[in-house]
C-alpha cells in the first residue's frame, strides 16, 4: 500500500466507497463522478502504479482485472447492450490516480472517438 494513494486507502477500507465486489486481490466500486449510468472502477488491492506495472509483476492479476470487469458487466446487465472497458495509463493517457485501474462503463450509448 502506498501511503498517499487514494485507491490504496479505498482498498484498505480507510476511505469509504460504494463497493460492488471485494475479494482477496481485487476490489470494484462505483466512480464518484460517473460518466455513464454504470461506471465502476476495478483495481488491484496491492499497489501498482499503472497497468504496465501490473502486467510486469503479475500476468494472472492483469487477466483477473479484465475477467472481473467482464463478469461485472454481465452481472449488471450491460453485456448484451454493450459496455466499454477503459484503462488510462500515464499523464498523456489520462490517468489521474497513480494506481492501476480499469473503468467499466455502460448503460448508455458510448461515442467514438473518446476524449
Amino acid at each position: 500500500m502506498a501511503d498517499d494513494c487514494l485507491f490504496c486507502a479505498i482498498a484498505s477500507g480507510a476511505i469509504p466507497a460504494d463497493v460492488v465486489l471485494d475479494d482477496d486481490d481485487v476490489i470494484a466500486f462505483r466512480d464518484i463522478a460517473p460518466q455513464a449510468p454504470v461506471h465502476l472502477l476495478i483495481i488491484p488491492k496491492h499497489h501498482h502504479r499503472n497497468i504496465c506495472a501490473v502486467v510486469a509483476a503479475d500476468h494472472a492479476l492483469a487477466g483477473r482485472l479484465m475477467r472481473t470487469a467482464t463478469d461485472l458487466a454481465i452481472e449488471l446487465g450491460v453485456s448484451e447492450s454493450g459496455f466499454r472497458i477503459v484503462v488510462n495509463t500515464g499523464p498523456d493517457g489520462g490517468q489521474s490516480v497513480d494506481h492501476a485501474h480499469l473503468h467499466l462503463l455502460g448503460q448508455r450509448q458510448l461515442r467514438w472517438p473518446p476524449g
